[in-house]
């Protein structure tokens, strides 16, 4: 009191203070005043109709592009590229070239080895045939045999006590053995012929003229003439190469990984509406096509793979690109919905807030049907057009968030809400 006793005698002293003073005063008593009428200011209720309308539901689940619908053009050859035949975007057939290399020593050796191994191949399969043909010449020449003595007069009677004898049974049993034989001789053909399939293969991977593995475009071409070729340097030289890569026709197919609560609403034959983080201004649609039910658990997690068939195709969607599917899970017409925020939990109960008259007026217990990113369908006694209460702002909701009485994750309601008896 002295301080402001002394502050009083100052200001009657100075004319000029005076004024500063009063003006100091009614700033401090405006913004009193601004306070207490803020403070006093009610909030309102934020409302949006119940309206009538389609619902769809859906899951998300993020994953990549497979490498699917292409197939790489591969080399085991080493030296340097003297000729490339194609480019980028070219479309090809099976076997046409795609480049040429000059053999180094190495290239030369491989490319020498396999083919010995092919010849090699050959004759073991050649030697194979001829070793069956004369198993099939004993097999015929010992049922010749066995059939002339099964119709002889003494043989020729089934129930005859005669076929009993060795002299009937050792005939039939030479046969039986050389059938064998010569069943057991088709097995080895068979296995020669897929060693001959697999050496000459192995030789045109070692060949210096690469070419196409099927029809297709060719695309990630990475080779030009000049350029050194599985060399030593690179490693493994056993390996194969990639030297381009051929798309062939059919949609592109992508992998997402659905969670525990989400696999049970997915079935085959579903569509989906596809995003690529790499091409913010396309969607495309699908069409579930296998979903991994056993799934795998990895840190505590556990995820269940699905595919996805695209229904069209596009030259951006490239393998390994990431992905995020909505898969539709159920639609329904024709009902009534309301935000989901509107929807909460009281006692164990799904209620919602009407507001009639400008006031609220009543909390309506509903039943919950589908629920979408925004909106839940709602069955009880509600008619489209009534007002349901999603939250409130402050009376004076300039540069104020929205504040909400209500748990948006349906927890249960907020200190307002558990308050209020229904009526």
């Amino acid at each position: 009191m002295k301080s402001l006793s002394k502050f009083l005698k100052g200001l009657i002293k100075k004319p000029k203070l005076i004024s500063l003073g009063l003006i100091v005063l009614a700033i401090i008593s405006f913004l009193v005043w601004r306070g207490v009428k803020k403070n006093n200011q009610q909030p309102e209720l934020q409302t949006v109709k119940v309206e009538r309308g389609t619902i769809v539901s859906s899951v998300s689940a993020s994953g990549q592009v497979l490498s699917v619908n292409i197939m790489n053009a591969t080399t085991k050859a080493s030296g340097i590229v003297e000729q490339v035949y194609v480019k980028d975007g070219n479309f090809v057939q099976a076997g046409d070239k795609i480049l040429k290399i000059t053999l180094d020593q190495q290239g030369k050796q491989k490319n020498t080895q396999a083919y010995a191994a092919y010849l090699s191949a050959k004759n073991t399969l050649e030697s194979a045939k001829a070793t069956q043909y004369s198993l099939q010449a004993d097999m015929f020449g010992k049922w010749d045999t066995f059939k002339e003595l099964a119709e002889s007069d003494e043989y020729k009677d089934t129930v005859s006590p005669n076929r009993a004898l060795p002299e009937f049974h050792i005939p039939e049993k030479e046969w039986l053995a050389t059938e064998a034989n010569y069943k057991n001789q088709e097995a080895v053909v068979v296995q020669a012929r897929a060693a001959v399939n697999s050496t000459w293969l192995n030789y045109q991977l070692s060949s210096p003229v690469i070419t196409s593995p099927t029809d297709g475009t060719v695309t990630s071409l990475m080779f030009a003439s000049g350029m050194s070729i599985g060399s030593l340097d690179m490693g493994n030289s056993e390996s194969n190469q990639k030297i381009a890569t051929i798309k062939t026709e059919g949609m592109p197919i992508i992998s997402v990984n659905l969670s525990e609560i989400d696999v049970s609403r997915v079935e085959l034959g579903q569509k989906a509406t596809v995003t690529l983080d790499s091409i913010t201004d396309k969607t495309f649609t699908g069409t579930m096509i296998g979903v991994d039910r056993i799934g795998t658990y990895t840190s505590g997690v556990t995820q269940y793979p699905a595919i996805v068939r695209l229904d069209s195709s596009s030259p951006e969607i490239l393998p390994n690109m990431a992905v995020t599917a909505n898969i539709i899970v159920a639609v329904k017409d024709n009902t009534l919905l309301v935000p989901s925020s509107a929807v909460v939990e009281q006692d164990g109960q799904n209620v919602i807030r009407l507001l009639e008259n400008n006031k609220e007026q009543k909390i309506v217990m509903v039943e919950t049907g589908l629920i979408s990113d925004i909106q839940t369908e709602v069955i009880g006694e509600l008619e489209e057009g009534e007002m349901v209460i999603v939250g409130m702002v402050s009376g004076d909701n300039k540069g104020m968030e929205d504040v909400s009485p209500f748990s948006r994750n349906r927890g249960g309601m907020g200190g307002m809400m558990r308050g209020a008896p229904p009526h």
